[in-house]
């Protein structure tokens, strides 16, 4: 028993990984590698078709056009190669990026996953909600959050505008928007997307963040239908599957989206931009702490306690 038992494990263990590939399988026509950034691209493995994340109870089908990279390798690109403090890797569930990059490309960009287990969001307010007053909400929250950024150091932050306004695809119960920042104080400073992506389930969210720069916001959007294709939950954990009694997040998708912020950062710099000189962009993916934001999203978890068919 012990010895079946044993093989199973294994037998797991090697379908997870059934899809990784080396770098050199995956860009089989790239020959424009660095030395430095070889032995990087040799620590991960680039994962494409089924992909099972059980904690979420779902599964992400990467397609051709995609690759998936682990939580491990996802903390290997944001913090060995983009730089970033390990605490922006921590609690993800991997990362995707588009296949004709490479994490190490000047162009790359790529999307955080997580799940959030906080219960059935009732979407009754997405099509309601006033997200120009939203917004205003969030910016005052951000400068009021900023004096205590500059007493820690960190650069202050201003919320420009929505980069895409929030759209909630009925079809796919996903809802996206995206935010224009800048960091400091220079008003030339180049402008940063933050891109998100949240695709609903009956027991919880599925979180795709995009780390990318504000010029590739088209490219972006062009995907997104791809990207909530990604997601099928498993049988019987669809949002369509709520039935009387689950459990109820306590907000809505407002509220969804002002807290969604978070307090993680991940940018696009750092020791392989410096050492490749990859200073020409640097697109960062923000999630901004704001405990004003949080304190107006409490005032939307009120709301629509109860969903509607």
């Amino acid at each position: 028993m012990k010895r079946y038992f044993a093989a199973a494990i294994l037998l797991t263990l090697f379908a997870g990984q059934a899809g990784a590939r080396p770098y050199q399988d995956m860009f089989p026509n790239r020959t424009d590698f660095s030395d430095a950034e070889k032995p990087l691209l040799e620590k991960l493995d680039f994962q494409q078709g089924v992909i099972k994340l059980p904690e979420a109870k779902a599964t992400l089908n990467v397609p051709a056009d995609f690759y998936y990279l682990s939580p491990a390798d996802t903390k290997r690109v944001l913090v060995d190669i983009w730089g970033n403090p390990p605490a922006a890797a921590e609690g993800t569930m991997g990362m995707i990026f588009p296949a004709k990059y490479a994490p190490t490309d000047v162009e790359a960009w790529g999307s955080i996953v997580e799940y959030s287990a906080d219960g059935y969001v009732s979407d009754v307010d997405a099509a309601t909600t006033n997200y120009d007053e939203l917004l205003q909400n969030i910016k005052d929250s951000i400068r009021e959050n900023n004096v205590e950024r500059e007493k820690q150091g960190f650069q202050k932050i201003t919320l420009v505008g929505w980069a895409s306004t929030p759209h909630y695809d009925t079809s796919a119960h996903a809802m996206h928007w995206a935010r224009d920042l800048v960091f400091g104080d220079d008003t030339q400073a180049q402008h940063t997307l933050n891109y998100s992506v949240r695709v609903l389930g009956r027991q919880g969210v599925f979180q795709f963040d995009f780390v990318a720069g504000l010029a590739q916001l088209k490219e972006i959007e062009d995907v997104i239908p791809s990207v909530t294709k990604l997601v099928q939950f498993d049988k019987g954990m669809a949002y369509t599957d709520y039935v009387e009694g689950d459990k109820i997040a306590a907000y809505g998708m407002a509220g969804m989206i002002a807290a969604g912020a978070g307090a993680k950062i991940a940018a696009k710099v750092g020791l392989l931009a410096l050492a490749l000189a990859f200073f020409k962009k640097a697109g960062v993916l923000v999630f901004i702490v704001f405990a004003g934001a949080l304190r107006f999203a409490k005032g939307l978890f009120s709301r629509n306690k109860t969903p509607t068919a």
